[in-house]
């Protein structure tokens, strides 16, 4: 770990992979938040692995076609996106197949991906780093979009706070009260959509959904606030996606899922740790009683 900290002041690929660390953590601590409170950490992955498609079309025609304008993350945006509106449109709408199409998108999209990485120059590779990340290729052009996209995610999540934290709490009574709670919804589903691809370039489409719940998880132990959530959610994932840099750095180790193994760590020691609390106050209680 020492060894990361010291090449850092040199090395810019690693300062790269550190500003898209934190640029990553604080969309994940604020989105996340809503999607653990919402509890549609199940949707979140059906876009995610939607991601997969836009990836894979971008670079075919990027690469076989000669479409150079047409970044992979340009795909995974627009692929996002689109996932995004057709679950929340199904869902508000179709409630009972809610489960079916969500599948169905989260098959589509990895299988089509899947199709267009293997006529693509280079499948196999891509393919690996698509699915698992690779936060040390990231460069100045990508950081450049992620912070366009970081300071949208995070503006919108906090302009619209009251909107989301309705919709997160008591859909129902918003709609009694006239609040458009359709928009909201399928709004925050956009936010979703927007910190899925932002997250892509830092851990991959395997592991975004671990690392949109589990510091959000973790934060909710200990705040009772939305507000307090958030903060704590974004000060844990930019802890976990440095810890992640700089504990893999040394022994070569995928970036992407080192963090989310210490992000794992961390969630089940507070969960245990919570239940042993509760335990002990429970055979307290008893012994008083």
């Amino acid at each position: 770990m020492e060894g990361f900290f010291l090449d850092l002041k040199t090395h810019a690929f690693l300062q790269h992979a550190l500003l898209a660390g934190v640029l990553s953590g604080l969309a994940c601590g604020v989105v996340g938040s809503y999607v653990v409170t919402r509890r549609i950490s199940y949707i979140a992955g059906g876009i995610a692995h939607c991601v997969l498609g836009g990836i894979g079309a971008a670079r075919y025609f990027q690469e076989v076609h000669g479409w150079k304008g047409f970044e992979p993350l340009y795909g995974a945006l627009a692929a996002a996106l689109l996932a995004a509106v057709i679950i929340g449109l199904v869902t508000l709408r179709a409630a009972e197949r809610e489960d079916t199409a969500i599948s169905a998108l989260w098959a589509l999209g990895m299988a089509a991906g899947i199709i267009f990485i293997s006529q693509t120059p280079g499948y196999s590779a891509d393919l690996v780093s698509y699915l698992f990340g690779n936060i040390l290729l990231v460069g100045v052009r990508d950081l450049v979009l992620l912070g366009f996209l970081d300071a949208l995610v995070v503006g919108l999540a906090l302009f619209f706070y009251n909107g989301f934290l309705a919709v997160c709490f008591d859909e129902e009574f918003v709609r009694l009260r006239g609040v458009p709670a359709s928009f909201y919804y399928l709004l925050l589903l956009a936010l979703v959509a927007l910190t899925v691809v932002i997250l892509v370039s830092v851990v991959g489409i395997v592991l975004v959904i671990a690392l949109l719940t589990l510091p959000a998880a973790v934060a909710g132990r200990f705040t009772k606030t939305l507000w307090g959530m958030m903060a704590l959610a974004t000060a844990l994932s930019v802890a976990f996606t440095t810890g992640g840099l700089a504990l893999s750095y040394g022994p070569n180790l995928p970036a992407g899922a080192t963090t989310i193994v210490l992000a794992g760590l961390v969630y089940l020691a507070v969960t245990l740790g919570a239940r042993l609390v509760k335990v002990k106050k429970n055979l307290y209680y008893h012994k008083k009683t």
